[in-house]
């Protein structure tokens, strides 16, 4: 067994994961790399509750801002960025922390995923239009018929489900087919697992005042700049909760109550997807902390279980 090459925080929304992170690469020597499919876009920071710059000042952050709203970011392109940030980070000899909710990211570095077909784009920008304009009811349908082995709006939610049905339309396969029958492009890498999982009703608390959170921070006037800037509720940055529902009020659809409430519940549904996904998909092996301890002792026991495990690795 070879030490584990990068410390990942995972958990679902809300549970804590940016303060601890912050406290252990300080403690660590760290530096952290974003593992979350909605911060990767500019102009979107309070409805994907982004790291502040003040935060970013303690330590390096890597993965933020990398594209526009309306660019499209998969589970493949993550690994490929990830494997060089977690290179260059231990070659300054400090360690690559990957922090995030977005389960399959970290499941394409440890578990490598298939080198993808090509796809006509035209075909596909075509297809992408009109998925876009399914609800998760009617694509979750199209995924469970055109890949039954696949969960629907699973982790990942409508981008996951999006690219079953591309891969099982333009493809002629299943995507389920191509994890199961191609090569990887790359070898495993091997992390050191940290999961914050909340007792239920802790997390929903912690939820819904982030949500109010971000209203009173300003999530309405970020969503009109958005639309203002040419963005608009198709593309695949502004498909998650918190804008969805905004541009929803903004359009005269609900009240700003409304939207709130709906952005609770849509939160509240994600973690759930969320906390059954790394149930299923984690490897034994790491640390699982229900974050009843106070942040000194959760970060001891991250030290203690990394050094474990660089320890095991060497032996």
């Amino acid at each position: 067994m070879s030490p584990p090459q990068f410390l990942a925080i995972v958990g679902p929304t809300a549970s804590g994961k940016t303060g601890l992170s912050i406290e252990v690469g300080r403690r660590l020597g760290g530096e952290i790399v974003s593992m979350d499919s909605r911060q990767i876009y500019r102009g979107m920071d309070i409805g994907t509750g982004k790291v502040s710059l003040r935060e970013r000042a303690f330590l390096p952050h890597h993965g933020l801002d990398l594209l526009d709203p309306d660019e499209r970011y998969s589970a493949g392109q993550f690994a490929r960025h990830a494997r060089r940030w977690i290179q260059d980070i231990r070659g300054r000899g400090r360690v690559p922390m990957l922090v995030g909710g977005t389960g399959f990211f970290l499941k394409a570095l440890m578990d490598p995923m298939f080198r993808e077909p090509e796809m006509d784009k035209e075909r596909l920008d075509r297809l992408r239009v009109f998925l876009n304009q399914l609800s998760e009811e009617r694509l979750t349908a199209f995924v469970v018929t055109l890949d039954p082995q696949r969960q629907g709006m699973a982790e990942g939610g409508r981008h996951r489900a999006t690219r079953s049905v591309e891969m099982a339309l333009l493809t002629g396969r299943p995507l389920s087919w191509w994890h199961a029958e191609s090569d990887p492009v790359e070898e495993p890498m091997e992390g050191f697992i940290v999961l914050l999982d909340p007792p239920r009703d802790d997390l929903y608390e912690k939820i819904n005042r982030r949500v109010g959170g971000m209203i009173e921070e300003g999530l309405v006037a970020e969503v009109e700049r958005l639309l203002t800037a040419g963005y608009g509720a198709e593309d695949p940055g502004m498909t998650g909760a918190g804008y969805r529902e905004i541009i929803g009020f903004l359009r005269g659809h609900s009240t700003l109550e409304e939207a709130t409430e709906e952005i609770r519940r849509s939160h509240r549904k994600y973690a759930r997807r969320q906390s059954t996904w790394y149930r299923h998909q984690l490897p034994g092996g790491g640390l699982v902390l229900d974050g009843s301890e106070s942040i000194d002792e959760m970060v001891e026991s991250v030290l203690t279980g990394w050094a474990m495990a660089q320890e095991r690795g060497v032996a």
